[in-house]
């Protein structure tokens, strides 16, 4: 049966009552303290048409205000001085320097512009916003980064502004913290919207970087009534070397913030020490945090943008977010990123070889902890040991080192070129499931699949090198099933991905499913709206509901029909490669 499309958004829209965990979540909570994230005016339409690609009509935008004009500030003249335009010409973009808004994102950072297609933007923006990220699999992740980020056309229906905070909001929430801010600096000021303002400030948070709202915190104010503001003009007058007026306005922002908001006194605290940063600063603010119940995006950034170490324990309050924004962060100390560089790794915002860079540089520090430093002489060893079995040890104990799943997965990536350098040898054996893990982690599949003559038939370095092969070989209905046998769950896993993947004969695809009770035919909103985006060569929204099928903490919750359709969609849209990787994660961490 043919779905128009907007019988499809109409569908994807009811994704929220599916049986998919967190698409019935309200919208994501800001992370801003209480009493900065007041509601804002609706977005308004951009000052300028949006230009779409040719042949695609242009969708009238509904639902905005337009930019409240400011009045004149009374003055004793009758008539007001009117603003000399060569004065106004100093500070505007000529014509040619002007980004357009048709197309917003970074250049080269992958799927090209058509990447949404015809999708209905306003579908996209609310899958988005729903998205309870981070999602379980580290392949999916790396791949919808790149989708968020892409330099794409403006979807129907959506103003460019608006979307890209949305891509950057939900790159945030993953943890992508430098990507998201530059997503937000690929578009123009003049054409911020009141969302892009919100999603702005968040981004230089979550970067630790308060002064890069400072070119944008007076409009800002003018259309959004975020306390926030209030304080970063405070804090922007400081650090322009203007202590007076940054006093005053921190005052100002003082009396109006402990009125209405709860526990205020750490946030402004936070801004005096930043705004005392500033050149002729001379506020000498001691930050405590006893009676500091939480953390947030906003005591977080401020307090890393002045070196106050937060506390482990309030670390905790928040989401997993904080923990890679803190791996991203130069200005931490490389002992104190190391625990969470693992956990970011593991999730796909750190690579393999950043991670390998990280302990090398705690190995030639002179004070880092025993335990770190144990790690760092491990990754030496498991490199430049002489002997193979001297790595092989090394590479061991790292692999048993790392505590809990994600940990363990960690040491999995930190690993992967180190593995990728052991000759496969029948000695070895017993370490291919490992071994092969490691490798696929970072991707090196061709390095991987030297151990499949190695890797013996129903051990999990045999169904991950199924997966992983690029040759797209076929695979057996009695290989399965015998893999099944040891692990129920695993062999579903094998199973959705084959099949997603097309490696397995016709006639077994059928069986298989009902044997192992997969559902692959069952249908709901959410497989009806991949198939419809992939029906329709459009791999940035496959992307999008590849990751609202995956809204869970780790792959425990992730069902073998689903992995089968995620699969399937990115292979028919030309992502095999991010197809096989994800549906090999599957049975390493499984």
């Amino acid at each position: 049966m043919k779905i128009s499309r907007t019988s499809s958004f109409a569908l994807v829209l009811v994704l929220a009552g599916v049986g998919l965990p967190a698409l019935g979540q309200d919208v994501p909570e800001s992370l801003l303290p209480p009493g900065f994230n007041d509601p804002v005016a609706p977005a308004p339409a951009p000052q300028q048409p949006v230009v779409r690609p040719s042949g695609v009509p242009q969708a009238p935008v509904t639902g905005v205000v337009p930019i409240p004009t400011p009045t004149p500030t009374p003055t004793a003249t009758a008539t007001p001085r009117p603003i000399d335009p060569r004065l106004l010409a100093r500070y505007e973009l000529p014509e040619y320097a002007r980004r357009s808004i048709a197309h917003i994102g970074i250049d080269g950072a992958g799927l090209g512009r058509n990447a949404f297609g015809s999708a209905d933007g306003r579908m996209l923006e609310t899958l988005m916003r729903r998205l309870d990220a981070p999602v379980a699999s580290r392949w999916l992740s790396i791949a919808l980064r790149r989708a968020l980020a892409s330099d794409v056309d403006t979807p129907l229906r959506v103003n460019g502004p608006d979307f890209a905070a949305e891509r950057a909001w939900l790159l945030l929430r993953m943890g992508e913290a430098p990507t998201a801010r530059a997503v937000v600096q690929s578009v123009d000021a003049e054409n911020y919207t009141p969302k892009m303002y919100q999603v702005a400030l968040q981004a230089a948070l979550a970067t630790a970087d308060p002064a890069a709202v400072c070119g944008i915190v007076e409009p800002a104010q003018r259309v959004s009534n975020e306390r926030g503001w209030q304080l970063a003009r405070a804090m922007c007058a400081g650090l322009a070397g203007e202590p007076r007026q940054a006093g005053t306005l921190l005052d100002q922002a003082r009396k109006a913030f402990r009125r209405r908001a709860i526990g205020a006194d750490i946030d402004l605290k936070l801004a005096e020490k930043v705004l005392g940063a500033g050149a002729q600063g001379r506020r000498s603010v001691t930050i405590e945090w006893d009676g500091v119940e939480r953390i947030s995006a906003w005591r977080w950034g401020l307090a890393n943008a002045t070196a106050v170490e937060v506390p482990d324990a309030l670390l905790d309050t928040a989401g997993p977010q904080l923990r890679y924004w803190n791996a991203l962060l130069p200005m931490v100390p490389p002992e104190r990123r190391a625990p969470d560089a693992e956990l970011a790794a593991a999730q796909g915002v750190l690579s393999s070889a950043a991670l390998v860079d990280l302990y090398a540089t705690i190995g030639e520090l002179d004070d880092s902890p025993s335990d770190l430093s144990a790690v760092s002489r491990d990754l030496r060893e498991s490199y430049a040991a002489g002997q193979v079995a001297d790595r092989m040890t090394a590479l061991r104990q790292l692999w048993t080192g790392g505590t809990g799943a994600r940990r363990s997965y960690a040491r999995r990536v930190l690993t992967a070129r180190a593995a990728a350098a052991i000759p496969p040898a029948a000695d070895y054996a017993g370490d291919a499931d490992a071994l092969v893990a490691s490798m696929l982690s970072a991707g090196m599949d061709l390095r991987a699949l030297r151990w499949r003559t190695i890797a013996p038939e129903g051990g999990d370095a045999w169904a991950m090198l199924a997966l992983a092969d690029p040759r797209a070989r076929q695979v057996s209905e009695q290989a399965v099933s015998r893999y099944a046998d040891g692990d129920a769950r695993k062999g579903q896993l094998l199973f959705a991905g084959l099949a997603g993947l097309g490696r397995l004969p016709e006639d077994a695809a059928a069986d298989l499913a009902q044997s192992l009770e997969v559902p692959v035919g069952a249908e709901n909103a959410w497989t009806r709206a991949i198939s419809l985006a992939a029906g329709r060569d459009q791999p940035g929204a496959v992307l999008v509901l590849a990751a609202a099928g995956m809204q869970t903490a780790d792959w425990r919750g992730v069902s073998p029909q689903a992995l089968f359709h995620i699969v399937a969609a990115l292979r028919a849209v030309g992502l095999e490669g991010e197809a096989r990787m994800i549906a090999a994660e599957a049975i390493a961490r499984a």
